[in-house]
């Protein structure tokens, strides 16, 4: 796993923000929604731990972050490793010293019927969309809670990016809404079994949404003839989850919907 930090010398740190001191970890980082999330983060006030494979698009982001005043980390791993999904949240944690967010974003997405899609791609969404969620969910549980217990905001925050897809199953798209449900399911039992501790368990739903993930044809064909002008963009997904993360401790937003407004189901 290769891993960076630093701030931009000279730099001056933007206005605190309610994230002000805060670390927050992003998996899929490199482009889509985990990237417009992490600026969304930042100008928060948050200092980022950015999560995946293709290090040099982290890295350009992180040069964007550093040149706004935040400190970033970058930390590349194949969240598809349980091993590597466990320890890029000990590296976040061990680099700041704290753990006050995380947001799993990284996903993949395979269209296709159950007749005619190839199981492999079955097993990578289950890796990558299941799995590496409740791993990296449990490895940061320990720093999350230490941080409602003890630190300044007197709450912590996971967020789980799923999909409307987990709440409408659609012919082939039958795997990844699976995935997605199972998102959805694991994150409430999360939340009611964390909640009375301060960290606050939340899941965002999204619907069509341009990025590089629903760019294949066959994927976009699960928006039945919506207009990919009408999509929703990365960043409005981005303001849903910084929304969730910025709430006063008493206060709990547990799961965002956020479809085009064009799309009916």
């Amino acid at each position: 796993m290769n891993t960076g930090n630093d701030r931009q010398a000279g730099s001056a740190a933007p206005p605190d923000g309610p994230l002000s001191g805060c670390a927050a970890l992003v998996t899929g980082a490199s482009s889509g929604i985990g990237a417009a999330t992490a600026l969304a983060l930042a100008r928060q006030g948050a200092d980022l731990a950015l999560v995946a494979r293709r290090t040099e698009r982290l890295e350009d982001l992180a040069a964007t972050l550093r040149k706004e005043g935040r400190s970033c980390a970058v930390l590349t791993a194949d969240l598809r490793s349980a091993a590597q999904a466990r320890q890029c949240v000990e590296d976040a944690a061990e680099q700041y010293g704290r753990l006050d967010v995380l947001v799993n974003n990284a996903g993949y997405v395979a269209t296709g019927t159950v007749e005619e899609s190839d199981p492999e791609s079955w097993e990578r969404m289950i890796d990558l969309n299941v799995e590496a969620v409740l791993h990296t969910s449990r490895q940061a549980l320990p720093h999350l809670l230490r941080t409602a217990s003890d630190g300044p905001r007197g709450v912590a925050d996971l967020v789980n990016v799923s999909s409307v897809g987990g709440r409408v199953a659609r012919p082939g798209n039958s795997v990844y809404s699976a995935t997605k449900h199972a998102v959805g399911a694991f994150s409430e039992a999360m939340r009611q079994e964390v909640t009375a501790r301060g960290v606050r368990v939340g899941l965002v739903e999204p619907g069509m949404t341009v990025t590089e993930m629903t760019a294949d044809n066959r994927t976009a064909t699960v928006a039945r003839g919506l207009a990919p002008e009408s999509w929703l963009r990365p960043e409005d997904i981005a303001r849903a989850i910084a929304f969730m993360v910025v709430q006063p401790a008493h206060a709990a937003v547990n799961e965002i919907m956020v479809r085009p407004t064009a799309q009916a189901h």
